[in-house]
């Protein structure tokens, strides 16, 4: 079998000791070099309140190399470990490769950190956060559960400036503060990396970021041009047929009485039904409406409790079955087969969490 990676010997790279071993990073920020010239160029002597100890030069060398070693811990932003986007899945140790591949391993390596910004992910990452929060916490590593919340903040940094899908994050955060109170309760029960007073804090932080959301008033926009509303029927129409979430329909609904009145279509509904479950399911669950017939509205809501729906994303990961690497398609990875494109396959959030369960 072909070695497919870099050797991790090569030169140009540095590396940096961490609590969780050696981290292959960046050179500092430029941010971060104009801080530390500024603070050596002042002085080497620094006095402090009544008692005018001063330091030495020695000492404010120690400084400065504290403050980089803070910064690679703590900004995420100047933190770039790794500089390939794809990671390989092994499940069992081989020839040529030890060690097996985790989910912390495989969340810190796929850059969701910049997944975010692109609105054809941002559902698929929110999503498989999600996944993450509600079984799969505990399994992170302190460096991937660092990123995960890191991520997380990002995320509702988005979501308050540009007010992007703020019903999906509050899903998200809902599961996640619930695993963590059961988490925190169950302590010595169940395995918590950290401390439990870090814990404690992420939790304020999530109950902090529910109250900023539900505080979150949508501006209204200030447009002379064209408007959803001057747009005819049929077109209208179209648009909600579009929609694979009921509660996207619900909500455009909202918006005017022309667009409520359509988005009460029994068609509408039954279509929907219709694409993400089966006659056999229907059959099941039938409601009626007061008129004897059937209640497709409703009927979609209660089939959702019992059955998965369809989900649909703009971009997702790709797993190569040649080669056994995860990756984004658009930057792709070393693949060393014929004909590549046939061994891509798309990767569900589901399916994602699955191939780290072994």
């Amino acid at each position: 079998m072909p070695f497919l990676g870099q050797d991790w010997r090569s030169p140009g790279w540095r590396w940096i000791k961490t609590e969780d071993g050696w981290k292959r990073c960046e050179p500092c920020s430029s941010e971060l070099e104009d801080e530390n010239n500024k603070l050596n160029n002042i002085s080497h002597t620094i006095i402090l309140n009544d008692d005018e100890d001063i330091y030495s030069a020695e000492d404010c060398e120690f400084a400065s190399k504290k403050r980089k070693k803070d910064h690679f811990r703590n900004n995420a932003k100047s933190q770039c470990f790794y500089r390939e986007k794809w990671i390989y899945v092994h499940k069992e140790s081989t020839k040529e490769r030890h060690g097996y591949c985790t989910l912390g391993e495989a969340f810190n390596r796929l850059d969701f950190s910049s997944a975010i910004q692109d609105i054809r992910r941002f559902n698929y990452v929110v999503k498989l956060l999600q996944l993450i929060a509600k079984s799969q916490l505990t399994s992170l590593s302190g460096a991937a559960q660092k990123n995960y919340f890191n991520i997380l903040d990002k995320i509702v940094r988005k979501v308050l400036e540009d007010q992007y899908n703020p019903r999906l994050i509050k899903d998200l955060l809902q599961d996640l503060s619930s695993t963590l109170c059961n988490l925190i309760r169950s302590v010595g029960k169940s395995v918590l990396v950290g401390n439990i007073d870090i814990w404690i804090c992420r939790l304020e932080t999530i109950l902090l970021w529910q109250q900023q959301l539900s505080n979150l008033q949508m501006t209204k926009q200030v447009n002379n041009g064209l408007t959803l509303s001057d747009l005819p029927l049929h077109m209208l129409n179209n648009i909600l047929y579009r929609f694979s979430d009921g509660w996207d329909i619900i909500t455009l609904g909202q918006v005017t009485p022309t667009l409520y009145m359509l988005s009460e279509d029994r068609q509408l509904w039954k279509k929907l039904c219709q694409y993400h479950f089966t006659e056999k399911q229907f059959c099941r669950h039938l409601i009626l409406s007061e008129k004897g017939l059937i209640d497709w509205k409703v009927m979609y809501f209660a089939l959702q409790k019992y059955y998965p729906i369809k989900e649909q994303y703009g971009d997702t990961l790709h797993f190569c079955r040649h080669c056994s690497i995860l990756f984004w398609k658009d930057t792709g990875h070393p693949c060393t087969a014929n004909d590549p494109d046939s061994c891509f396959m798309p990767v569900s959030p589901q399916h994602f969490i699955d191939l780290f369960k072994f």
